[in-house]
């Protein structure tokens, strides 16, 4: 018969060893470490700029971290049109970052399921080609760029320079760009499928949006996003083909409105940023959902 003792010491349990702190540090804490280090790197330009558009002095001087007034003085100036057609950059910037953004996506995944799927003569030197113009600058082709478009706005003035249209075109010229980047996902993706699907009596066509398109939405809303952040933020072929203020994007308008004044104008410049940062947060927080929600669905079917 088993003792009260016995029972005790039988159903206790042994008590965790703590790790030392110096093993901690070395296999876990500098992970923390370098985590809060990166944090505050990037969240120090933002604070910045948060406290420079509400300061209503708006100059370097006055602006820190954080801001010793409050005031929405810079976003009503903006909105009001004093230093420029804000409004109107708003709508261009969102006009020209949904049309390249979904051509750019869009023709990057065809061409993408092109060079996975298919086996055709060029296809490793497309692929070669492809990765050769991506590592050089678009600045050395901006000559040519800018004769081709001031010979097609001859003909075809909408356009032209200095237009919204020619510019989507110029901006359109990219839109290969993310070809190695979903080439790397649809490579991951089983070749069972296509050829099950295509025994079963399905087209190409068929096969790629039925079946392949659904497991690729993971990296379709990453591309999305870097295309539309790549786009909005662009300035340097933007104030090349754009100089009439209402044809202007927000980039090349708020650059414009600074290096007018820069000493008094460093705060309507920020609220400008900060209004920027709407769209873009708005999307990621509305394509966070297909990527989490896609990588889950992926690794449980894997």
């Amino acid at each position: 018969m088993t003792t009260p003792q016995h029972t005790s010491r039988r159903t206790a349990e042994p008590t965790p060893r703590r790790m030392p702190l110096g093993r901690w540090f070395a296999e876990i804490g500098w992970r923390h470490l370098v985590g809060f280090l990166a944090v505050v790197f990037a969240v120090f330009p933002i604070l910045f700029v948060l406290s420079a558009s509400v300061n209503p002095l708006g100059t370097v001087s006055s602006t820190g971290i954080i801001p010793k007034a409050f005031s929405l003085e810079h976003y009503r100036t903006l909105l009001s049109g004093e230093k420029g057609p804000f409004l109107r950059w708003y709508l261009n910037t969102i006009i020209v970052c949904v049309v390249v953004s979904v051509a750019q996506v869009a023709l990057s995944v065809l061409a993408s399921y092109a060079f996975s799927r298919f086996r055709f003569t060029g296809r490793r030197a497309g692929m070669l080609t492809l990765l050769l113009i991506m590592m050089f600058p678009a600045i050395l082709s901006m000559i040519a760029v800018y004769s081709m478009i001031s010979g097609l706005g001859k003909i075809a003035p909408m356009l032209g320079l200095d237009t919204l249209p020619g510019y989507i075109i110029v901006m359109l010229g990219g839109s290969l760009g993310q070809v190695w980047l979903i080439k790397g996902f649809f490579d991951t993706v089983p070749r069972e499928l296509d050829e099950a699907a295509i025994i079963d009596g399905a087209s190409h066509w068929q096969v790629f949006s039925r079946i392949l398109l659904p497991s690729l939405v993971p990296i379709l809303a990453t591309t999305l996003v870097l295309s539309v952040v790549g786009v909005m933020s662009d300035f340097l072929l933007g104030s090349i083909f754009l100089t009439g203020d209402d044809h202007k994007t927000l980039a090349v308008g708020l650059y414009g409105m600074l290096s007018g004044d820069r000493s008094n104008n460093l705060g309507v410049f920020a609220a400008g940023s900060v209004m920027i940062m709407v769209p873009v947060i708005v999307l990621y927080q509305f394509l966070q959902r297909y990527i989490v929600g896609g990588s889950t669905a992926g690794a449980v079917k894997g």
